[in-house]
């Protein structure tokens, strides 16, 4: 499986692979912040407007695929650029696998990945929220990341119906001095 983190010229050449990733996501009942059934140019058109928030460095994101072109799973991290206060901490976001691909440690290898680039750039604090009681929550639980609490009726899961979602946080160790936000 290949890992690769993707400028903003590169993320437009795979929003055809990861709308078609996304809808996978969606249709298979994880919560990643769309209702089924998600229609492909709506994916299309979210992970279009990624492209601008790459380009300015409020988001970094990587892809895994075995073959050009079939994206397998995606994670980002979202950095608050231009918050001083904030330049240590991320927030991980769309961490997605396609549902022939899991069970195999791709979710697990794409946390390692962001969490080691964070830390190697200076990001100290990493956070997320995932649907309670999730097979995403045992990830991050197994990972070592330290839930916070849960929020009744937070968001609705792809069917509609609303779910509390849980809080979580880990701290990495600082490996080298942050320069801004640069990704």
């Amino acid at each position: 499986m290949n890992v690769e983190r993707p400028d903003a010229a590169r993320l437009l050449e795979l929003t055809g692979a990861l709308a078609d990733l996304l809808t996978d996501t969606v249709a298979s009942g994880a919560s990643v912040g769309f209702l089924a059934p998600l229609d492909r140019a709506a994916a299309l058109a979210w992970w279009t407007e990624r492209c601008a928030d790459v380009a300015a460095g409020r988001l970094t994101v990587w892809t895994a695929y075995e073959e050009p072109g079939r994206v397998l799973g995606t994670v980002g991290l979202a950095l608050p650029v231009g918050k001083p206060n904030s330049a240590h901490r991320a927030e991980l976001v769309k961490l997605m696998v396609h549902r022939t691909a899991r069970g195999k440690g791709l979710g697990r290898r794409l946390l390692a990945v962001a969490e080691a680039v964070a830390a190697a750039d200076g990001i100290t604090l990493l956070h997320l929220d995932t649907e309670t009681g999730s097979p995403a929550e045992h990830l991050y639980r197994t990972s070592g990341w330290t839930a916070v609490g849960a929020i009744p009726d937070y968001a609705a899961n792809p069917g509609g119906v609303l779910r509390p979602t849980t809080i979580y946080y880990k701290h990495l160790p600082l490996l080298a001095p942050r320069q801004g936000n640069a990704p």
